[in-house]
C-alpha cells in the first residue's frame, strides 16, 4: 500500500494553529422477547438531521464553539438541526488545565450548559492528546507527565462526571505513514503503556461514560494506521481494558479521499464489540455524494451511534469558508449535501429488518398497523414499565418495577402510535427538552402520546425525537422514566413480551 496521505494536521483546533499548507490538499436488543419494531407511517419524514437521524436511534451532531454562543444565525442552526455536541476546543488541555492542578472550565461549562438546556447531549473531547497542551505539560517527561495524565483525567472527568455521554479519552495516539505504529510523542515516551492506563483511569473516574478512542486517517480498511488501531482495540478487548467506543474523525480531502470501503473499516471495528461513531466529518468541497455514502455507511452498521460533522456554516469550519466543507453555507442556507444527508437518513428511519435470532418462546411484537400488547421490559434492568400504585391520574410518571403481570404495566400499541395503558390512558412526555418525565395521561391524539418503536429497542417520541430513558442509567425498583437524547445505552433499550 501506498504512504498514508496527510490529511489537516491532528483534531481542528483553533484557527491560530491550523497548518495552512495543508487545508489545500445497534444490534437489536434481544432477550427473551423479540425488540420493538415499528415502521415511519407514510409522511412522516422528519425534517432536521437529528430528528432524522434519531429515527435510527442515532444522533446527528456538531462542534460547537462557546466564542460564536451570541450569534443568534449560528445558534439558530445549531439548535434546530443537532442533537449531540462536541465543544471544539473547550475541553481540550490547554482550556481546562492552563496551569498544573488549577482547572479552568469556564467555556467548557458554557458549551455543555448551552447543549443540555437546549435538549442535547455531550461528547467530551478530548483528555490525552500530544497537542494543545499546556507549556508546563509539554516541558515534562517520564514518570512526572504520566501522574499529570492521571490526574488530568481525573480532574477533568471529576467535574463532569455523569454529564458526558461520551469521552474522547485518548486522540491521535497513532502514526502516519505505513509503520501502523505508534506516534512519537511525550505522552509515548512514558511508556507504552499509557493508553491502556489513560482508559482505566477514565473507566474509574466515570464508570457511566462511554470510553472512546478517536483518530484521522482510520477510515481506509487497507491503511497501516487502521490497522494499528484495529489491532490496538483488538488487544484490548481481549483484556478487558475498558474501551467502549472508537471515534472516525473522517477529515476528507485530495489528500485522504473517501473510499467506499470504509464500511468495512465501521463494521471490523464493531464486530469486536465496541460503538462507533463518525466524530469531525467535513468534506472539502462538499460533495454530495460523499456525504450521502458516509451517511449510509453508518446507517448500515447497527453499531453506529452517530455523526458529528466539525462545524455548522461553512465559515464555522477549521478549513477556512473557501473549502466549502460542511452542509450549511457561509450565510447559513443549506447545501445540496444537506439535503442528501437528510434524504439519507429519512430513507433508513426505524429499521424494519428481523431480529436475526429470533426467539424461540411465545412473543408478540406489535406491527405497523398497531395492536401489540403486553408488558414492556427494559433490556439494562430486566424490570417492565410501570404506573406506580396502579395510579390512573393523569400526570403520574411512570417508572421501572419488577414484572408483575398486571394492568398498570400492561401497553398496548396502536395504530395512532399510542402506548396506551387501561385502554383510555396514554403514555405522554410532559415537555420536548432531556430530562422531561413520561407520565401517563388521556389520551388526546398530540404528538407527544405518540412514539416510534424501533427494532434496535429504542422507544422514540415523535414530538421531540428524544429516546424513552430510564433516568441515570438506574436499573432499581422506582427508577423513574424520562426521556433523553438517544446514545445507544441500554437503559433506552425495550422489549415487549406477550
Amino acid at each position: 500500500m501506498g504512504a498514508n496521505a496527510l490529511p489537516p494536521s491532528g483534531s481542528p483546533r483553533s484557527i491560530k494553529t491550523v497548518r495552512r499548507a495543508l487545508v489545500a490538499g445497534a444490534v437489536g436488543v434481544l432477550g427473551a422477547a423479540m425488540a420493538l419494531t415499528v415502521s415511519v407511517p407514510a409522511g412522516a419524514a422528519a425534517s432536521t438531521l437529528g430528528a432524522a437521524a434519531a429515527q435510527s436511534g442515532r444522533y446527528f451532531g456538531t462542534a460547537i464553539a462557546a466564542g460564536k454562543l451570541g450569534d443568534s444565525a449560528y445558534t439558530t442552526i445549531a439548535n434546530r438541526e443537532f442533537n449531540m455536541v462536541t465543544p471544539e476546543n473547550e475541553m481540550k488541555i490547554d482550556a481546562t488545565e492552563p496551569n498544573r492542578n488549577q482547572f479552568n472550565f469556564t467555556n467548557g461549562d458554557r458549551v455543555y450548559n448551552w447543549a443540555v438546556q437546549n435538549g442535547k447531549r455531550v461528547r467530551g473531547h478530548t483528555l490525552a492528546w500530544h497537542n494543545q497542551q499546556p507549556g508546563w505539560m509539554q516541558s515534562l517527561s517520564g514518570s512526572d507527565l504520566r501522574s499529570a495524565m492521571i490526574n488530568h483525567i481525573n480532574g477533568v472527568m471529576a467535574h463532569y462526571k455523569g454529564k458526558i455521554a461520551y469521552w474522547d479519552v485518548v486522540n491521535e495516539a497513532y502514526a502516519d505513514g505505513n509503520s501502523g505504529g505508534r506516534r512519537d510523542s511525550n505522552l509515548q515516551r512514558t511508556g507504552n503503556d499509557w493508553i491502556e492506563v489513560a482508559f482505566r483511569t477514565a473507566r474509574a473516574a466515570d464508570p457511566a461514560a462511554k470510553l472512546c478512542y478517536n483518530d484521522y486517517n482510520i477510515e481506509n480498511w487497507t491503511w497501516a494506521k487502521t490497522q494499528g488501531v484495529y489491532n490496538m482495540v483488538k488487544d484490548f478487548k481481549s483484556r478487558g481494558v475498558p474501551i467502549d467506543c472508537v471515534g472516525f474523525q473522517s477529515h476528507f480531502n485530495s489528500n485522504s479521499a473517501y473510499n467506499s470501503n470504509f464500511r468495512t473499516t465501521l463494521q471490523n471495528f464493531a464486530a469486536l464489540g465496541v460503538d462507533v461513531a463518525i466524530t469531525e466529518l467535513d468534506v472539502q468541497g462538499g460533495s454530495a455524494s460523499t456525504y450521502a455514502s458516509i451517511t449510509n455507511d453508518c446507517l448500515a452498521v447497527s453499531r453506529c451511534v452517530g455523526i458529528t460533522v466539525w462545524g455548522v456554516r461553512d465559515s464555522d469550519s477549521w478549513l477556512g469558508a473557501n473549502t466549502s466543507p460542511l452542509l450549511f453555507d457561509s450565510s447559513g442556507n443549506k447545501k445540496a449535501a444537506y439535503t442528501s444527508v437528510l434524504n439519507a437518513l429519512n430513507a433508513a428511519g426505524p429499521s424494519t429488518s428481523p431480529s436475526p435470532n429470533p426467539p424461540t418462546s411465545p412473543s408478540s411484537s406489535p406491527t405497523p398497523g398497531g395492536g401489540g400488547n403486553g408488558a414492556i421490559k427494559s433490556a439494562a434492568s430486566g424490570r417492565c414499565l410501570d404506573v406506580p400504585n396502579a395510579s390512573t391520574t393523569d400526570g403520574t410518571q411512570v417508572q421501572i418495577w419488577d414484572c408483575n403481570g398486571q394492568s398498570n404495566q400492561t401497553w398496548t400499541y396502536t395504530s395512532a402510535q399510542e402506548l396506551r395503558v387501561y385502554g383510555n390512558k396514554c403514555l405522554d412526555a410532559a415537555g420536548t427538552g432531556n430530562g422531561v418525565k413520561v407520565q401517563i395521561y388521556s389520551c388526546w391524539g398530540g404528538d407527544n402520546q405518540k412514539w416510534r418503536l424501533n427494532s434496535d429497542g429504542t422507544i422514540v417520541g415523535v414530538q421531540s425525537g428524544l429516546c424513552l430513558d430510564a433516568a441515570g442509567q438506574g436499573t432499581a425498583n422506582g427508577t423513574q422514566i424520562q426521556i433523553y437524547s438517544c446514545w445507544g445505552g441500554n437503559n433506552q433499550k425495550w422489549t415487549w413480551t406477550s
